[in-house]
C-alpha cells in the first residue's frame, strides 16, 4: 500500500501523523511511504530523518494525495483539501464530524473511507487514539487558564496558586474523564482550589479517593454549576460524548453570574463546544470576550507542543495504521472491532449514527459497507 502524509495546513498545526520510526515500520511491512517536503519540520522531524527511514520526500502536495492509497493526517481536512479526497481512498485522522456539516458533506461526496481517530473504541469504552491528545489538552487547559487570568490578558489579575496570606484561584473542571483529570492535576499542582464535576457517581468516588486533597468532587447538574459560578475564576470544559456534539453546560445567560475576568477554556470545542458562547479560535488569536468573560477556544491545543504531541499520538495510531495497510481497510475492520468503531463514512454512506443525527442526514449500519 502507498501511505501519504501531507503537511498539516490548519493554522499553527505543527504536528505530523507519522514520525520517522513509523515510516521505517511501514517500509519493513512492505509499504511505500510518501512524506510531503517539510511536513515534519514543525515537530522537529526533518526530511533527512524520513529519507533515512526509507520514505520518499515529495514536493507537491497534490502528488501525495493523488498517489496515496491511505492518507494519514492529524487534523480533519479543511476546505482547501476537500477536492483532493477521492473515492476509495482511506483517510485516517481526527475528523470530529458532528461539529462540521461542511466537512461531513464533502467526505460523503468524495466517497472516500473516513476512519476517525476519535471514535476508535476498546471493549471497555476507552478511546485509545484520543487519550494522549486529551492528556495534552487537559494539561494545557490549566496552563492557559493560568495565563489568561493575568490582567493584561483580560483576566481577573490572579495568580493561580496564590501566595501565603492570599487565597489561590478557584478552578472548576466540567467532566471527570481524561481531559478533566489532567486539567485538574495541573491546576491543583499549581496550588489552585480545584473542583471536578461529573454525572458519573462511581467515577467521582474513584477520583475522590485518588486525587490530591485540593481537588474536590461535585455532582454535575445545572443547579450545582450555577451555585459555583459566582466564586470560580477558571472553568475548564472537558465533556465528551464520542462522535457526537458536546452538550452546552453553560449558557449565555449564565455568564452574567460570573465575575468579570473569569476565564473559560473549552477543550470540547472540536465537538462543537460545551459553552453556548464558544466558537473555534486559533493559536494566533486564541481568546475573545463575551460579557467580560474570557473565552479560550483553540481547536487544536496540542498543536502548540508538536514534539510531545506527535510522539504521543503516533505511539497509539501506528499499530492501527499498520493493520489497515497490511490487510486493507475492509479486512482490517472485520478483524478488529476497535478499528471498526472508527469508521464514520465510507463510499458516500454515513455509518456512524451520531454524525448523521447531528445534521438530520441518513445513515446505514456499518455492515452495509463491508460486504
Amino acid at each position: 500500500m502507498i501511505i501519504g502524509v501531507p503537511k498539516e495546513i490548519k493554522t499553527h498545526e505543527n504536528r505530523i501523523a507519522l514520525q520517522p520510526g513509523g515510516a521505517l515500520q511501514m517500509k519493513r511491512n512492505g509499504h511505500e511511504v510518501l512524506i510531503q517536503k517539510g511536513a515534519g519540520d514543525g515537530s522537529g522531524f526533518f526530511d533527512e530523518d524520513y529519507i533515512n527511514a526509507g520514505a520518499t520526500i515529495i514536493d507537491d502536495v497534490e502528488e501525495v494525495w493523488k498517489r496515496a492509497d491511505m492518507i494519514m493526517k492529524v487534523k480533519e481536512p479543511i476546505a482547501e483539501e476537500y477536492p483532493r479526497m477521492r473515492e476509495g481512498q482511506v483517510l485516517f485522522t481526527y475528523f470530529h464530524f458532528a461539529a462540521d456539516e461542511a466537512l461531513t458533506k464533502a467526505v460523503v461526496e468524495s466517497k472516500c473511507i473516513a476512519i476517525a481517530y476519535e471514535t476508535v473504541e476498546k471493549a471497555d469504552g476507552s478511546l485509545p487514539l484520543l487519550i494522549p491528545m486529551s492528556e495534552v489538552a487537559g494539561r494545557m487547559a490549566a496552563q492557559e487558564g493560568a495565563v489568561y487570568l493575568e490582567k493584561p490578558k483580560g483576566g481577573r489579575g490572579m495568580l493561580m496558586g496564590g501566595i501565603p496570606g492570599v487565597q489561590p484561584a478557584k478552578v472548576l473542571v466540567l467532566g471527570g474523564g481524561i481531559v478533566g483529570v489532567n486539567a485538574a492535576k495541573i491546576a491543583a499542582g499549581m496550588g489552585a482550589d480545584t473542583t471536578i464535576m461529573d454525572i458519573n457517581m462511581p467515577r467521582l468516588r474513584y477520583l475522590d479517593d485518588v486525587m490530591p486533597k485540593n481537588i474536590h468532587t461535585f455532582f454535575s447538574s445545572e443547579a450545582n454549576i450555577r451555585a459555583m459560578l459566582p466564586s470560580v475564576d477558571v472553568i475548564i470544559g472537558a465533556v465528551l460524548k464520542p462522535g457526537a456534539k458536546a452538550p452546552h453546560l453553560i449558557t449565555r445567560a449564565m455568564l452574567k453570574e460570573m465575575r468579570p475576568g473569569t476565564v473559560l477554556v473549552d477543550v470540547a470545542i472540536d465537538q462543537g463546544g460545551c459553552f453556548e458562547t464558544s466558537k473555534p479560535t486559533t493559536h494566533t488569536d486564541p481568546v475573545y470576550m463575551v460579557d467580560d468573560v474570557v473565552h479560550y477556544c483553540v481547536a487544536n491545543m496540542p498543536g502548540a507542543v508538536p514534539y510531545t504531541s506527535t510522539l504521543g499520538l503516533t505511539n497509539v495510531t501506528l499499530p492501527y495504521a499498520t493493520t489497515l495497510a497490511n490487510k486493507g481497510w475492509k479486512q482490517a475492520l472485520k478483524d478488529d472491532k476497535e478499528l471498526l468503531k472508527g469508521l464514520n463514512i465510507a463510499n458516500g454512506t454515513i455509518v456512524y449514527d451520531d454524525v448523521a443525527e447531528a445534521f438530520g442526514m441518513d445513515w446505514e449500519p456499518v455492515d452495509s459497507v463491508l460486504n
